[in-house]
Order: structure tokens, then C-alpha cells, then sequence
């Protein structure tokens, strides 16, 4: 029953899934379930690495009994401006957020990134995040701290407000790419160096020399990508323009 709630033998099913290292898309497909609802399912208890099939189903059965009756049905919802659908538009942030806890983000970072990727605007302040997420303002101050450390967002003081707002652009992940090719060019000095401290001809010497050289290619090369993407970038907004 594709429509219906998660049965207790199909959270089983997906426990069993993720510990085989399975793609959301693989165990929907075992299962007959839209990918959106094995996504939802995982994201709100645990995530891949902290999914327990008999925890998420006492979950669920406990918010199921703490829920309030169901309001009298209105009028039908309305999509926003530029008609798109409030349900597809939730899966999606649903599915984004899961997507950027993959890459190793914190559940709240990735939901304040997920909120401002899909702000038309794209940028809120503070408050605006709160009010979106319902979540503590410290929730919101440690997740921004962590965006801005990598370079992922960036702020902006709104003259008007007297506020600080936080912006994602088209430069969000170049910068953070950068700032990860800039971290592997500190790993790979310090691997040098420490290969000097043990004595290159020795084993651990070797290995942190090769280390070394490791993370030296790799963030070569990702600042030589990075620089190709800025000069097409650039060429097309050019021609766009």
C-alpha cells in the first residue's frame, strides 16, 4: 500500500537496506515506495548511520498518538507565485536536507543551508530562519557559524533592518571548494614536514611523504577545476547578459 504508513516489517526492510549500503532509490524500489518517503523516513530518525527499525516505529506510533485532531478541511492549499506545489516543494527540502547530512553536515546545518538554496531570495536573517525552521535562535547562531566557517554562505548587513542576513549566491560552493583545496594544501605541508621530523627513509617518513604528495595533487587540482568553472561561469553570464 505505496500511500499508506510505514509498516513495522518495512522499517526492518530499511534498516536492512542501509546496512547494506544501499541507495534510498535501491530500497524504495525493494520496498514499492516513492523515494521521497524512504528519504523522510531515514532523515527524521537517526539518518543512514543511526537508523533503528524498532526505535523509528515507537517513534512514529508516539507522534501518531500526541497528534492533535485533524482541523476542519478548508479550502484547498494554494500554491506560491510561481505555481509550484507546497507538497513538492517539502519533499524536495526533505531530500536536500538528507542529501547535505550525507557529505557530513549536522542535521540543523544542513536544514539552515536547505532553507536558503530554496528562498527565492536567496537570503534570511536570523530571525527569518527561526521563524521558517522552529528552532532556537542558538540552533540558528551554531549552524550559520559552521556554514560561514566554510565558506558556504556568506553575510550581508541590511541597511534597512539593521540586521545581519545571510546569503547563498552562485559563488557559495566555489568558495567552499576553495577553502577545502586551501585545506589540502595545509595537510599536504604538514605532511612534509612531518615526514622530515620522523626521517623520510623510515616508514612512518614514507608514509606521511606520501601522504603529502597525495593532498598536494589533490588540491592542485581543484583549485585548476575551480578556475575552469569561473572562466565559464564568467563566459556565460557574459553571453547571458
Amino acid at each position: 500500500m505505496p500511500g499508506g504508513r510505514l509498516t513495522h516489517q518495512e522499517r526492518r526492510q530499511i534498516a536492512e537496506g542501509l546496512a547494506e549500503r544501499l541507495t534510498y532509490t535501491e530500497i524504495a524500489g525493494r520496498l514499492g515506495r516513492p523515494i521521497s518517503t524512504i528519504t523522510r523516513e531515514v532523515t527524521r530518525n537517526g539518518g543512514p548511520g543511526g537508523y533503528r527499525a524498532d526505535q523509528a516505529h515507537r517513534a512514529t506510533e508516539g507522534r501518531a498518538r500526541r497528534r492533535k485532531p485533524a482541523p476542519v478541511p478548508g479550502p484547498p492549499a494554494l500554491t506560491d507565485a510561481h505555481g509550484r506545489d507546497p507538497e513538492a516543494v517539502r519533499d524536495l527540502e526533505e531530500r536536500f536536507t538528507a542529501m547535505m547530512i550525507g557529505t557530513g553536515l549536522p542535521r540543523m546545518t544542513a536544514r539552515v543551508l536547505t532553507c536558503l538554496y530554496t528562498t527565492d531570495s536567496g537570503s534570511l536573517t536570523a530571525a527569518e530562519l527561526v521563524q521558517r525552521l522552529q528552532v532556537s535562535p542558538a540552533s540558528i547562531s551554531k549552524a550559520i557559524g559552521e556554514l560561514e566557517q566554510q565558506e558556504l554562505i556568506r553575510r550581508e548587513r541590511d541597511p534597512h533592518r539593521r540586521r545581519d542576513r545571510y546569503v547563498i549566491d552562485a559563488d557559495a560552493w566555489f568558495r567552499g571548494w576553495m577553502a577545502s583545496a586551501r585545506q589540502n594544501t595545509l595537510l599536504a605541508d604538514f605532511a612534509r614536514e612531518g615526514a622530515q621530523v620522523l626521517g623520510a627513509a623510515t616508514p612512518a617518513g614514507t608514509r606521511l611523504q606520501d601522504i603529502g604528495q597525495f593532498f598536494e595533487h589533490v588540491g592542485h587540482t581543484m583549485l585548476q577545476a575551480a578556475e575552469q568553472w569561473r572562466q565559464a561561469y564568467s563566459a556565460r553570464r557574459t553571453t547571458d547578459g
